[in-house]
């Protein structure tokens, strides 16, 4: 049998063609049984033709409704994100995720807070240790050296101050280039 490219699949002659090729409903149809499947066929199809168009007509209707409300695609996303959020948070798996997340949140705070308590005890023993009360004993001797210096009428700055003014004393203190020939003797 030769097919034509553009012809219906509800064309008769289509029918009778490819029913060569392809037994319908595994048994051989009479005409009679044939024009009654291709006339119910085509009511099937118009009834899908018109419900297609009662579709149509009742989702314009839908949107005109909502449009009047108020309701527009980002208002329901937001609706329909927050109902799906809540519908997570009441979730089972949710639930022992969050309370997972929470016990692990609680150690790792209390492993945290042991390790800072650890820090703190380290650093209070290397402050105790006789090395480091040597360093703090040589910083006390130099400020107390720094202060005599300076003086004691200016030490009654703070440290910063005492600094500074040992800083500027120290450089007054230092021998200037001059260009003067008579220092220079080659």
């Amino acid at each position: 049998a030769t097919h034509r490219g553009e012809q219906g699949f509800l064309d008769s002659e289509h029918l009778k063609e490819s029913d060569e090729e392809v037994n319908l409903s595994s048994s051989i149809l009479t005409e009679e049984e044939r024009e009654e499947i291709l006339q119910e066929l085509g009511k099937l199809e118009e009834e899908i033709g018109t419900l297609r168009q009662v579709l149509s007509s009742k989702e314009k209707q839908h949107a005109d409704l909502k449009q009047k409300l108020g309701i527009n695609p980002l208002s329901e996303f937001r609706n329909n994100f927050s109902r799906g959020w809540r519908d997570v948070q009441t979730s089972v798996a949710y639930k022992k995720t969050s309370e997972t997340l929470s016990t692990a949140g609680q150690k790792t705070s209390a492993a945290f807070s042991t390790l800072g308590s650890t820090i703190s005890r380290k650093f209070e023993d290397m402050r105790n240790s006789p090395s480091f009360r040597s360093f703090e004993e040589k910083v006390e001797n130099t400020v107390s050296t720094i202060k005599t210096k300076v003086g004691a009428s200016e030490s009654k700055g703070n440290f910063e101050e005492v600094l500074s003014s040992a800083a500027s004393a120290s450089s007054q203190d230092l021998p200037t280039n001059t260009n003067d020939s008579s220092e220079r003797q080659c």
